[in-house]
């Protein structure tokens, strides 16, 4: 009976491990193709003047998400203008959380008047292959010779309730040192949300 046990835990372990791998800071990030809320697929290529992303994974439904979502508003207001455009991707499956589908993307984008793409990963590949756990998940990337490199896994900041007296922007400082030529202080946070909800069977 343990070692039953034993071998379900790890078979809990392999599927958990599986979903929170992904890129590293300094990793080359492929590039993908998903529908956005005006049923057109974007693609980081898209954006031919880009210097860099803000890839924000996040949902309808958690209260974290739903905290920051004027802020990630304000950091594509601040930021696309300056090459460092959000792309937002909701990873939770509306099989799991009826609340999370397409059309209640579609309302919730309209209602908060999201001045950034909102895009649907229905079978969790783009979410898998960036290693997000969490929403919001945020990962900063840099365009260079080499391709689109992640600089920056974690938190928008560390204030999700807005309430914390010594706030540190960790997202904007990130793109601020990448704009002047530098890398980053802070690589990594750890990101602060609800887990994913992953699509069953």
């Amino acid at each position: 009976m343990k070692r039953l046990i034993l071998i379900a835990f790890m078979l809990i372990s392999g599927v958990v491990l599986a979903q929170t791998e992904g890129y590293q800071v300094g990793d080359v990030v492929k590039d993908f193709s998903l529908k956005n809320i005006n049923n057109k697929n974007v693609s980081l290529a898209d954006y031919n003047d880009a210097k860099g992303y803000i890839i924000v994974f996040t949902c309808n439904t958690c209260p974290v998400a739903k905290a920051y979502q004027d802020r990630i508003a304000a950091l594509n207001a601040t930021y696309a203008a300056k090459g460092y455009p959000v792309v937002a991707i909701n990873p939770n499956d509306a099989g799991a959380v009826p609340a999370e589908s397409f059309e209640k993307m579609q309302a919730l984008a309209a209602e908060k008047k999201f001045n950034f793409p909102y895009l649907l990963d229905p079978g969790h590949v783009v979410t898998k292959q960036f290693g997000a756990t969490r929403t919001p998940h945020v990962f900063v990337l840099n365009k260079t010779n080499k391709g689109n490199v992640v600089e920056y896994i974690g938190a928008i900041d560390n204030d999700p309730e807005e309430a914390n007296a010594t706030k540190i922007e960790y997202v904007k400082n990130a793109i601020n040192e990448l704009s002047t030529g530098k890398k980053p202080t802070v690589t990594a946070t750890k990101a602060v949300g609800c887990t994913i909800k992953w699509k069953k069977g």
